[in-house]
């Protein structure tokens, strides 16, 4: 069991970071109880969302006032309850922070937006690529002279949103032991993927290898030595030789003249270096650059598809990646030498665990039956 192990969350289901911040969480041990609406009969993907891992479901509908009821007496028994929506939703639906922490003191209210609770912009829609954009992250992203790369969602909904949120859950988790009294813990998208920028805000100023313009930095495509370059068979590898040591062994496994290319850090000859790495990198398979390099210093690795990665012999000896329900996805991390984490099972299809949950949280038979017939509930 994970180090989480013994703790309950309740997961008001939304879309992007907030089921991340579930399977997190639920990876690492806490059981959690993930609210669906009632009628969500999810297509062949979204039964096999990776993201909807390990939790047990629950149809309510949350419009009506006895759905609520049923949320609140949740909250009595959970240690934390977070939610997705814009500011101002949960407080109408009845289960807003005061609502819900009236029922429990110690409880954290976990809070996941892209602009945050407050601000000129909390109430505007948005999505990854905006709030990443009005961090400056996005800005920093690309290669000289085009436009911005938006890097899948990873920064702003994973990166600076779910795992935000599961961080902030535990550390006001952890706090409320000590002084027995919950918390609002605000996630925002914008303030994640800035934390995430705290490097090049800090470097920018007085660091030359960090100024410059987009993709020509030491680490956003403009040196040579910070690259990704195409192979023989049109694949790619990945070279990251800064320290000069590992420079040096890029050097002499790429068999080029260590005197020509002896200024390193020499900005006005990148883009010549990188012109003539690219002929030699041209020359050999990825297989054969992977059977000379790997493995080495020079700080290597093949770029590897979402279907490669998961045979790779590195991957393979971690269990870096498992199998649940038939579906290949990521194991959990980070790992536990003690608190072993866990996939208890697959996405369930909403209202799965309908019934189930309901008693286990203490609502009898008679009640269970009322809620049903009276269409509160929804068992899957």
């Amino acid at each position: 069991m994970g180090p989480l192990a013994g703790t309950k969350i309740v997961e008001i289901a939304g879309i992007g970071p907030g089921p991340f911040c579930g399977m997190m969480l639920s990876d690492m041990g806490a059981e959690i109880i993930r609210v669906t609406r009632p009628g969500t009969r999810p297509d062949l993907a979204e039964r096999n969302d990776v993201l909807n891992r390990g939790r047990r479901s629950i149809a309510i509908d949350l419009k009506r006032p006895e759905g609520a009821q049923i949320v609140l007496r949740f909250c009595e028994k959970a240690d934390a309850i977070f939610e997705g929506f814009r500011p101002g939703v949960t407080e109408k639906l009845g289960i807003g922070p005061d609502q819900c922490m009236a029922c429990n003191p110690r409880l954290v209210y976990g809070r996941m937006t892209g602009w945050g609770q407050t601000g000129p912009m909390r109430m505007a829609a948005g999505h990854d690529i905006n709030y990443i954009s009005l961090s400056g992250a996005l800005h920093a992203i690309g290669r000289k002279g085009e436009r911005p790369l938006p890097p899948l969602n990873l920064v702003g909904d994973f990166g600076g949103g779910g795992m935000l949120l599961a961080f902030g859950i535990v550390c006001a988790m952890f706090e409320a032991q000590r002084s027995g009294k919950g918390q609002v813990v605000d996630a925002a998208m914008v303030d994640g993927s800035a934390v995430l920028m705290a490097m090049f805000f800090g470097r920018r100023p007085f660091d030359e290898m960090f100024s410059g313009e987009r993709g020509t930095n030491l680490l956003d495509s403009g040196a040579h030595f910070y690259e990704v370059y195409e192979t023989k068979d049109c694949k790619y590898i990945s070279i990251g030789s800064i320290e000069p040591q590992f420079y040096s062994e890029l050097i002499r496994k790429a068999g080029i003249d260590p005197t020509h290319y002896a200024a390193q850090f020499d900005r006005s000859k990148w883009s010549k270096y990188k012109e003539e790495l690219a002929t030699v990198f041209k020359s050999k398979t990825r297989d054969e650059w992977c059977a000379l390099m790997e493995g080495s210093d020079i700080c290597f690795a093949p770029v590897l598809s979402m279907d490669e990665a998961p045979g790779h012999p590195h991957n393979m000896a971690r269990s870096t990646f498992i199998t649940v329900d038939g579906v290949t996805q990521p194991a959990p991390a980070p790992r536990f030498s003690r608190t072993v984490p866990e996939v208890r099972h697959g996405s369930r299809t909403p209202g799965h665990d309908t019934v189930s949950i309901l008693a286990d949280f203490g609502f009898n038979g008679d009640e269970i039956e009322a809620l049903q017939k009276d269409d509160v509930v929804e068992p899957g």
